[in-house]
């Protein structure tokens, strides 16, 4: 009944004549469609069927229309037309056009005074732009918007806000005029955001191949990162296309996080967009309510909605377009607006209207039917339909739906928020990032032993290797938090990475870059060349240069007690000593003191130099000098003697409790400044590299790396550099060597030698760090961060560095001697001497006292006895 109705209502608008028209009924509404959009003149004729079968609405009368296509770009066209339209004699007009004819339909409405409902229509589902209509005087506006007003730049702003983003890229389609996100554009970058623009040509696929032809591959990969947040304004077609060509072509990786927004994506297209889809996907569409009854889904008040609308399985209604809807209850507003000008019987005929005169005069009952339009309003598939003072729809609601991160295609979506201008953002939209759902990952682990951070424990013979250390212990905490499992080998070339010749990656990072690895960990330094082809984790450990020297050897010195004095300094106190003794015996000759009776005591020149040196060792001496100038010569004799011995004690207890420094070199510019000790680094490294740029760069202030390079860079770095860390270590304890390497491995070297025979010196700033390296776009990343700087902040990974860098260490990592801390006792070596000079002193009196007895013997032989009387 319902198709033969329709049928019936079809060919009576497009047989009957206008005359014939009003004859039969005094309802006629006039429609303009876009030449591209035939089902909107299709819903139209439905809505009108289903009206005239609703006699509690119209009752007798019945709606008859007027209906004419349009090209959407050619204003003049729509103003014929619609004055075609008004020659026939019409109640309203009714347009589903673009915005390029309705400015010229509404001036042509207002001089009529015709009301006209414009539902604005986009270009094959392209998301729309402001149309911008002038509305410069209410009273002589007769153009009312059926649709609501953009808020396209409101809802992502919102959203973007709450997801925190700071940098993302926005593409469009050709059909989207880009002026209808200025003000987004503005507001983004009042606040700091980092916004890129790109648009989407038709054929994607010639676009996606253009960027692999032109692009480098360390453009290419900031690119990829670019893609990690991107919005995009275009028609769901155009939208799945260009999903399906990013994943395919590896442009985008599982952390990715992608918002589509367009009012006119429908469920079918929900589905097939997650299902292209990896990463977080984010959908913002325009939604409708749905009575919960599924009975009164095709029920509206008194009217009754054909099943082909209103059911949401029916095919017809799944590949609706939201103008079509809007069209629907735009004739069912004008049906209830007509009945209630009948009840009030308040009617006004249609009238002839000739636009192409200039003195045409308007329709008398525009007004009068407009204000019935505007304050009505009517519960249809759109939900409330009503005029503001405006004339515009206030009623709009978004949907914004979303699925988590996730590596399947086609996995689930669900509802995240909704968004409306009265109340805006109702509902929870945090960025989460990848949660504890990396159970199950099994992760290949590509590293290079490098103590502390990996060394192979020991091995049983016929298990796999067992590996230890700072970043393998950082490597376990994330796995315990994330709950994946990991398999790790050591490069093949035992190297960490560096840029060949035909633009590869050798090592560690080759193996990420080849995609032969997951991850790679070491002591492996954020570098930029190496960010431009793989992906670092946040820093879970500073770094700087330092430099590994060994000790001073500390030489034993038996004679430490003659140490404080010069050679030259002790044979003038010598001769000192022997001079005054000759000059006190000269003075007694000269002028003969007077002795006391029995005195036994003379002034030869054995007594006086013996009182000499008794006076100069503080021990006195017993030969009586009474002559003045004899005093005064002893008098400073005396003084001389005080001072140095005062001046020998002093520098003897400095030279026995503290160690001189005897390596002067105690920083990174001191090493750059001497050239004695030859000093290099692994060749190829991080730490090579990052000399040769410092060095070799013309606007660097410190002169210091320039002279390290030119040290390092002897005989093209052959004469001084080393292949493996390891070798610089051995160089540095058997040579005359210094190496130049990362401070926390050579830190670790010195803290755990068995002979504490190296120190450190080395920068204070750190200027990079080490992280741990992921496949460029790598899903992991966000993940691996976020529980690095948990570990931080909860002091875990300091409990982590402290076991492996311990405070109170058996070395000292900064001294460049054996130093004896606190003060400890002296040992027999730093008084080996004195005890020789004692010993000699010994024999040697030994010696004298058998030379005298023998001596005196013989001279007491030679004596000739007296006979007794």
């Amino acid at each position: 009944m319902e198709v033969f109705s329709l049928i019936l209502v079809v060919s009576v608008c497009w047989t009957r004549t206008w005359k014939a028209a009003i004859a039969d009924s005094i309802i006629h509404i006039g429609a303009i469609f876009d030449e591209s959009a035939k089902k909107d003149e299709e819903v139209f004729r439905m809505a009108v069927a289903d009206l005239n079968q609703n006699d509690e609405i119209l009752q007798t009368e019945k709606i008859t229309c007027s209906v004419t296509f349009v090209d959407g770009n050619n204003p003049f066209q729509a103003v014929q037309e619609a004055c075609d339209l008004m020659n026939q004699g019409i109640l309203a007009l009714v347009s589903s056009i673009g915005c390029t004819s309705a400015g010229s339909l509404q001036s042509l409405a207002d001089a009529m005074h015709i009301p006209h409902l414009f539902i604005q229509r986009s270009t094959a589902g392209t998301p729309r732009s402001g149309c911008g209509l002038t509305r410069s005087n209410r009273n002589d506006d007769y153009t009312l918007s059926v649709r609501p007003p953009v808020y396209l730049n409101d809802v992502i702003l919102r959203v973007v806000t709450e997801y925190a983003w700071q940098k993302f890229i926005i593409f469009y389609d050709n059909d989207y005029d880009i002026r209808g996100i200025q003000e987004f554009l503005d507001k983004v970058s009042q606040q700091g955001m980092d916004v890129a623009l790109q648009k989407v040509e038709n054929n994607i696929n010639k676009m996606i191949t253009g960027l692999f032809a032109t692009m480098r591959i360390e453009e290419l990969n900031r690119y990829r990162d670019t893609l990690r947040r991107a919005i995009l304004i275009m028609n769901p077609s155009t939208a799945k296309s260009f999903l399906t060509e990013v994943v395919e072509t590896n442009l985008v990786a599982f952390d990715c996080h992608w918002i589509i927004i367009n009012e006119e994506i429908n469920d079918v297209d929900v589905q097939e967009l997650v299902r292209r889809s990896i990463g977080r996907l984010t959908i913002i569409r325009q939604t409708f309510p749905v009575p919960q009854n599924i009975s009164q889904r095709c029920f509206r008040g008194n009217h009754r909605i054909s099943s082909s609308l209103c059911d949401p399985k029916d095919p017809f209604s799944q590949s609706m377009e939201i103008s079509n809807l809007y069209i629907y209850d735009t004739v069912l507003l004008l049906a209830n607006a007509f009945h209630k000008k009948l009840e009030d019987r308040k009617w006004h005929s249609m009238a002839s209207l000739t636009c192409i005169r200039k003195n045409s005069k308007p329709w008398q009952g525009g007004r009068s039917m407009l204000e019935t339009i505007k304050k009505g309003g009517v519960n249809g598939l759109t939900g409330e339909l009503e005029f503001a003072e405006n004339g515009g729809n206030p009623n709009v609601h978004f949907e914004i739906l979303g699925t988590n991160y996730g590596e399947d295609l086609g996995r689930g979506i669900r509802k995240l928020g909704c968004w409306n201008p009265v109340t805006g953002l109702n509902g929870s939209l945090t960025d989460r990032k990848l949660e504890n759902n990396m159970r199950g990952v099994v992760l290949r682990v590509v590293t290079v032993l490098e103590e502390p951070f990996v060394m192979v424990s020991e091995n049983v013979l016929g298990k796999p290797k067992k590996y230890q250390g700072f970043s393998i212990d950082v490597l376990e905490a994330l796995a315990t938090y994330l709950g994946f499992k990991y398999e790790i080998y050591v490069a093949p070339d035992h190297k960490y990475g560096s840029p060949q010749d035909d633009g590869s990656w050798n090592g560690l990072i080759g193996e990420l870059v080849f995609k032969r690895a997951d991850i790679g960990i070491s002591a492996l330094t954020i570098t930029p060349d190496r960010e431009n082809v793989v992906d670092f984790t946040t820093r879970y450990m500073d770094y700087s240069v330092g430099v590994l020297l060994r000790k001073a050897e500390k030489t034993v010195d038996m004679f430490a007690c003659l140490a404080p004095f010069d050679l030259s300094l002790w044979a003038c106190i010598a001769g000192t000593v022997l001079l005054v003794g000759l000059l006190v015996y000269l003075l007694n000759w000269l002028n003969p003191p007077r002795l006391q009776m029995g005195s036994m005591t003379s002034t030869t020149l054995y007594n006086s130099m013996w009182f000499v040196y008794g006076s100069f060792v503080q021990q006195g001496g017993e030969v009586p000098y009474t002559t003045l100038a004899t005093r005064l010569m002893m008098g400073a004799w005396w003084l001389f003697a005080l001072i140095v011995i005062s001046s020998y004690t002093a520098n003897l207890a400095a030279f026995l409790t503290i160690t001189r420094i005897e390596n002067s070199i105690q920083s990174l510019q001191d090493l750059s400044r001497q050239t004695d000790i030859p000093y290099g680094t692994v060749l190829d490294s991080a730490v090579y590299e990052h000399v040769r740029v410092k060095g070799m760069n013309p606007f660097e202030r410190d002169g210091m790396y320039s002279q390290m390079w030119r040290m390092i860079n002897r005989s093209n770095g052959s004469e001084n550099n080393v292949v493996e860390s390891t070798a610089g270590i051995q160089k540095v304890k058997y040579g005359n060597y210094a190496f130049v390497w990362d401070a926390a491995v050579l830190e670790y070297v010195a803290i755990n030698d068995a002979e504490c025979s190296f120190y450190t010196v080395g920068n204070t700033v750190a200027d990079r760090g080490y992280g741990i390296a992921l496949q460029h776009g790598s899903p992991y990343r966000d993940a691996f961060s976020q529980r690095i700087l948990e570990l931080q902040q909860n002091g875990d990974m300091d409990i982590l560095k402290h076991k492996w860098w311990p405070k109170n260490g058996q070395c000292d990592l900064y001294s460049s001697v054996d130093t004896k801390q606190k003060g400890g006792a002296l040992d027999i070596k730093s008084f080996a001497g004195v005890f020789c000079i004692l010993a000699a002193g010994i024999v040697l009196s030994c010696f004298i006292a058998m030379l005298e007895t023998w001596w005196n013997k013989r001279k007491g032989s030679r004596v000739p006895s007296k006979e007794l009387p």
